[in-house]
C-alpha cells in the first residue's frame, strides 16, 4: 500500500469513467458523501453521489468503491440504491414534476416536502435532503457491502473540491485526492488539510443532469 498506488487506481478508474463525477449527464446532484477506511495493510475509500436519474425514473445513491481489499467486484462503481418507494403517487404522470400534497416516502418512513405541485423534481429531492441527509445516504450495512466488516473507517467528508472536469484533471493532480491518498496510505486524518474550497453543493453544478 502507498500512495501512488492508490492514486493509480483512481486514475485508472477515472479513466474508464468509474470515478466520482458530480457533472455527469444523467443525474441532477442532490448530495453527496466520501468515506475513508484503512488499517496497516488495507485500504478503502466508498464515495456516494446521491442524485435524481429521470431516465431510472428515481433518487438513486450512486456507490462508488475504491480498495486493495474490495469483497466482491473491481474498483469503480458499486450499488445503485432507489431511495424513493413511491414514485408512482408523487409523480404519476411520468412528466418528471411533483403532483403536491403527497409524502415522499423513503425506506418505508413517509416524509413531508415543501414544494408546490409542478416544481420539478431535483427541487423536490433537494428540499428533501437538507433534513433527512442520514436517511437518503448509505447506512453502515449499505455502505460496508462490499468491504471488510472490520475495516476501521477513518474519515468522513460531506463536502470537499472536486475537479470540474476528470478528463482534463485526472484524480493524481489534483489536491484533494492526493491529500485523500495520503490519509489512506498513512491511516492519519489528520494528513486531510485542504486549501482549495468545497464545491460539491448541486449549485456548482448546474449542467450535471441535462444530458
Amino acid at each position: 500500500m502507498t500512495t501512488s498506488s492508490i492514486l493509480g487506481q483512481f486514475d485508472l478508474c477515472a479513466d474508464k469513467a468509474a470515478f466520482p463525477d458530480l457533472d455527469n449527464g444523467y443525474y441532477y446532484p442532490v448530495d453527496a458523501r466520501i468515506h475513508l477506511f484503512a488499517d496497516a495493510t488495507r485500504w478503502a475509500m466508498v464515495a456516494e453521489l446521491l442524485g435524481y436519474n429521470p431516465r431510472g425514473a428515481n433518487l438513486i445513491d450512486v456507490m462508488h468503491r475504491f480498495g486493495n481489499c474490495l469483497t466482491r467486484g473491481e474498483p469503480g462503481f458499486g450499488d445503485f440504491l432507489e431511495r424513493v418507494d413511491n414514485m408512482e403517487e408523487i409523480d404519476p404522470d411520468g412528466a418528471e414534476v411533483y403532483v403536491g400534497g403527497v409524502p415522499v416516502v423513503v425506506r418505508g418512513t413517509a416524509l413531508r416536502v415543501d414544494a408546490a405541485a409542478s416544481t420539478p423534481l431535483e427541487d423536490v429531492f433537494r428540499l428533501l435532503a437538507e433534513g433527512n441527509k442520514e436517511l437518503l445516504l448509505a447506512d453502515e450495512t449499505e455502505l460496508r457491502a462490499d468491504l471488510p466488516a472490520d475495516l476501521p473507517v477513518l474519515l468522513r467528508l460531506d463536502a470537499w473540491h472536486q475537479p470540474q472536469d476528470l478528463w482534463d484533471t485526472v484524480p493524481s493532480t489534483h489536491e484533494t485526492f492526493r491529500l485523500i491518498a495520503e490519509v489512506l496510505n498513512s491511516s492519519d486524518p489528520a494528513r486531510y488539510r485542504p486549501t482549495l474550497p468545497p464545491n460539491t453543493h448541486w449549485s456548482h453544478w448546474p449542467d450535471a443532469g441535462t444530458l
